[in-house]
């Protein structure tokens, strides 16, 4: 009897532990659940191994194995910016997936190896699926058949919005369809310095515009977080963008009234837009690193902002902490200081879980900071649809990827974002032309991709020699190489120039090389900044030499950041900046130049006429130069919002509705834009505002609104604006914020250069 009752009990309790274990499983997958439930039941079943696996990035298995060939000997062991784990084995890496102690990967190929590795974490105990991040920063650019969109900076120079948020949109669906769901975009740093090699994957140089753009950003790529939706990160917290020497992660001293000002604006305005993740950034701020800085990443982010996503480290930067900024001794204390300043996620590598476990252990990091990233983490891969769906379907991916959808959205930034920079004696478009030479460093070849794309196939570029041809089908296209290296030139300038003399135009494709699998030519882009901004090589000589052949010559700018060419613009009469504007750049730079488009875009970020006018950006404080260069103009080589047409454009009437403004009253204006041309064109609008007298010096104009406006030749358009009473506003000497009684002006233009577009003030009085 006993031991009927001992079986039955055995039995019993066999049933209670598999009904337990399948409605663990149930609940854990119920769309019954709220996502933070099916959080916190995950949570009571993890270790605290397996939480702080959770909080672990690493590169992914085939970045390893192209790293091992690309790299031989002591670069492979001691170049942390290679992605290798010196002693340890394919095989360990795959066990570790298996053990739990992953919970995310970068670089990871495609969407097969995407696959293999969700098979691996599917064999883990709890089988928690890996959140797969990415660096698709205009596109899908680092996998291989993806749609190459116009670099941020190009983007910007649309000044639309609208079209950003398609970009980002579309990047989502490549990005999603090669089983990744993460992106390490938007970068709403704010540029101030064209030294630094990564002003290409900003916004430009206005944080009311970078705030704006990044925002449009991160709700294209977010969405609802549905199927075809992925995570955005806001980076690169904070400030830089304007380096002591111009140089990436060098330190960077700021007051909390610059920081309020101009660094933490877009920021702020990613986390009211819902954005899920940020990254910190490379550099100390006033003495402490970003990635150990719980002024940041507690008290301004999560307890004043009120962020309610994870924060992960940039490359290696935990390890930096003692390796470089040497503010700890070890690597221990680095993650400490690290996730208790509030990191929560670490890339890359293996020196994290063992150290972090170990200060859990003995005290050091409390559990609960523990508990809140692996929440937060988890909750990530239940927004993006993880837990339902961790695996791709491959097949599919093809469909999107580079589709005819997105093709045509890339011509279309193209053709939005490339600004007419010069046009003497209206040179362009050009009229019928019989002959065109195309030459240049940048003329044939696939650096108008930009930085953070790897090798595309041929047959999805169309570069700028192309475009010509096949848009000038009619005329005598003809290609002449000058030599593409920038860095260790061929001196042919000669040969060119001879052969420049009889054609009816000649084209000459110049700039930087943001390419990083051309790593020995690279001269712009992430890590690789400049002491000058002068054309590098022989470029200019090249221009000079052709110009005395033939002086019908058009210079195109493929490049990463402003460059200071005060030759050409006093010589050449036609200047275009592309910037570097993707797949279909090509293409859309050769119907500029035919006239089949016309141009649009304005520039985002000033352009100096040298290196020593850096720091020079628009809204500068009102005794910038109450003094004068000795050498040179003051003035810039090309101005903020500068941007020229095959049309011209009036502004008249500037109305502002209340001219006496109340407290908490917004401001409403018009004005009426005419299109006085014979070519239909879009016009940007800009509203800039000054306050006349503060208690706190302000800059002498700041960008307030913005708007794109298309007008047949010789139709109008009334464009009206509201401008927030709180924009009118400002930090005073004790902090606060506040929008101060008395006089603002109000100016509406082309450009922020009132000399040349702005047309009217007005005050407005505030009491």
């Amino acid at each position: 009897m006993k031991r009927t009752i001992l079986l039955l009990i055995i039995i019993c309790s066999l049933g209670f532990i598999k009904n337990t274990s399948a409605q663990k499983k149930k609940t854990s997958e119920s769309s019954n659940l709220t996502i933070e439930e099916r959080v916190e039941e995950l949570m009571q079943q993890m270790t605290l191994e397996e939480k702080i696996g959770q909080m672990c990035q690493y590169v992914a298995i085939e970045h390893i194995r192209e790293t091992k060939k690309r790299m031989k000997g002591k670069s492979l062991i001691e170049d942390d910016q290679a992605g290798m784990y010196p002693g340890m084995s394919i095989q360990e890496l795959k066990q570790l997936v298996i053990d739990g102690k992953i919970g995310s990967f970068l670089h990871v190929k495609d969407a097969k190896e995407a696959n293999e590795l969700q098979e691996l974490a599917m064999q883990s105990r709890l089988k928690i699926p890996l959140l797969i991040g990415i660096d698709a920063i205009h596109g899908h650019a680092l996998i291989e058949g993806s749609t190459v969109f116009p670099t941020q900076l190009s983007l910007s120079s649309s000044w639309d919005n609208d079209l950003l948020y398609r970009v980002a949109k579309a990047t989502a669906k490549e990005v999603r369809a090669t089983g990744m769901h993460w992106t390490f975009s938007p970068n709403v740093d704010v540029a101030r310095d064209p030294r630094w090699g990564r002003c290409g994957e900003t916004f430009g140089e206005d944080p009311f515009m970078v705030s704006q753009m990044g925002v449009a950003f991160t709700k294209g790529y977010q969405g609802n977080f549905g199927s075809q939706n992925i995570l955005a990160c806001a980076k690169h917290f904070i400030a830089g963008s304007e380096p002591i020497n111009g140089t990436n992660a060098s330190p960077m001293d700021a007051s909390l009234h610059q920081l309020r000002t101009t660094w933490f604006p877009p920021y702020q305005a990613q986390v009211k837009a819902g954005v899920y993740t940020f990254m910190a950034a490379h550099n100390e701020l006033n003495g402490v690193p970003c990635h150990g800085n719980s002024f940041l990443l507690t008290d301004i982010l999560r307890n004043e902002w009120g962020f309610e996503g994870f924060v992960v480290s940039d490359w290696m930067d935990i390890e930096r902490l003692y390796q470089t900024q040497k503010v700890v001794p070890n690597q221990q204390e680095a993650v400490k200081m690290s996730v208790q300043a509030g990191m929560d996620m670490h890339m890359h590598g293996p020196d994290f879980l063992q150290p972090l476990q170990k200060l859990v252990k003995t005290g050091e990091v409390d559990q609960s900071r523990i508990d809140d990233a692996c929440r937060k983490i988890l909750k990530a891969k239940f927004l993006v649809g993880l837990f339902d769906q961790p695996f791709s379907d491959i097949e599919k991916a093809q469909k999107i990827l580079f589709n005819q959808e997105h093709k045509d959205l890339a011509l279309e930034s193209s053709r939005k974002s490339i600004i007419l920079l010069e046009n003497k004696d209206q040179l362009l478009p050009l009229d019928n032309p019989k002959s065109i030479l195309v030459t240049g460093p940048n003329a044939n070849n696939h650096r108008l991709l930009g930085d953070w794309t790897l090798p595309q196939p041929e047959e999805n570029i169309t570069t700028i020699y192309e475009g010509i041809k096949e848009v000038f089908n009619t005329a005598d296209v003809k290609f002449i190489d000058s030599g593409e290296s920038l860095l260790n030139p061929v001196k042919n300038t000669t040969i060119v120039a001879q052969e420049a003399e009889n054609y009816d135009a000649v084209v000459v494709v110049v700039g930087s090389n943001s390419l990083r699998y051309e790593r020995q030519e690279k001269t712009c882009g992430e890590n690789v900044d400049r002491a000058t901004l002068n054309l590098l090589g022989n470029q200019l000589e090249l221009i000079q030499a052709i110009y005395q052949a033939n002086k019908q010559v058009i210079v195109v700018l493929v490049n990463g950041r402003p460059l200071a060419t005060p030759w050409i613009k006093e010589h050449i009469p036609a200047i275009i900046e592309a910037w570097e504007p993707g797949s279909m750049g090509g293409k859309a730079v050769a119907e500029i130049l035919a006239g089949v488009v016309n141009p649009s875009g304005k520039l985002t970020m000033t352009i100096p006429r040298s290196v020593g006018q850096v720091t020079y950006t628009y809204n500068h404080k009102p005794m910038n130069f109450f003094h004068k260069y000795v050498d040179q103009p003051t003035s810039p080589l090309w101005e903020f919002g500068h941007g020229l047409s095959y049309t011209s454009f009036q502004y008249k009437d500037l109305h502002i509705k209340n001219e006496k403004l109340q407290p908490k009253e917004d401001v409403i204006l018009s004005a009426e834009v005419y299109n006085t041309g014979t070519v239909d064109g879009d016009e940007i609008v800009q509203v800039y505002i000054r306050d006349d007298y503060s208690t706190v010096t302000r800059p002498v104009k700041e960008l307030v609104a913005y708007q794109r406006v298309s007008l047949k030749a010789g139709t109008s358009k009334t464009v009206t604006f509201k401008i927030p009473y709180n924009q009118l506003g400002f930090y005073n000497q004790n902090m606060e914020y506040v929008v101060e009684p008395g006089s603002f002006t109000i100016m509406v233009g082309g450009s922020s250069d009132k000399s040349k577009q702005l047309v009217e003030t007005i005050n407005i009085i505030n009491k």
